[in-house]
C-alpha cells in the first residue's frame, strides 16, 4: 500500500493550497481517509477525515477554511485549504484506515494503518 501526498508549498497568509493524496495497492473505496499535520516538537494532530460513504469530520481549528473530498475513480483524497494562516504551517500527512463501517470517520491517528510521506505547507505572514 502506498500513499503519495503532493500539493504542499509556500503560500502567503490568506492564500490557498490543495493537497492531494493518491493511493495505490488498495481498493480505495474500502478505505476511510484522513489528513493530519505535525509541527516540529509537537504531536501530530487530526485535520480532517472522510468516510467510505463520503461523510466528513473536521477539526475546529480549520473548520470553515478546509474541505476534504475524495474521488474513488482516481483513488485520491484531497484537502482544499483556504484562508491559510501561519499557524497552518506544518507537514501534512494523509492516512488510510480500512472502513469496516462505511460511514465511520475517525480522528484517532492510531486507527489508521497506512501513512503517506508527508508534504510541507509553509504559510508566510
Amino acid at each position: 500500500v502506498q500513499l503519495q501526498a503532493s500539493g504542499g508549498g509556500l503560500v502567503q497568509a490568506g492564500g490557498s493550497l490543495r493537497l492531494s493524496c493518491a493511493a495505490s495497492g488498495v481498493t480505495f473505496s474500502y478505505y476511510a481517509m484522513g489528513w493530519f499535520r505535525q509541527v516540529p516538537g509537537k504531536e501530530r494532530e487530526f485535520v480532517s477525515g472522510i468516510s467510505r460513504s463520503g461523510g466528513t469530520n473536521i477539526a475546529d481549528s480549520v473548520k470553515g477554511r478546509f474541505t476534504i473530498s475524495r474521488d474513488n475513480a482516481k483513488s485520491t483524497v484531497y484537502l482544499q485549504m483556504n484562508s491559510l494562516t501561519p499557524e497552518d504551517t506544518a507537514v501534512y500527512y494523509c492516512a488510510a484506515r480500512y472502513g469496516r463501517v462505511p460511514y465511520s470517520v475517525s480522528s484517532n491517528q492510531n486507527e489508521y494503518s497506512y501513512w503517506g510521506q508527508g508534504t510541507q505547507v509553509t504559510v508566510s505572514s
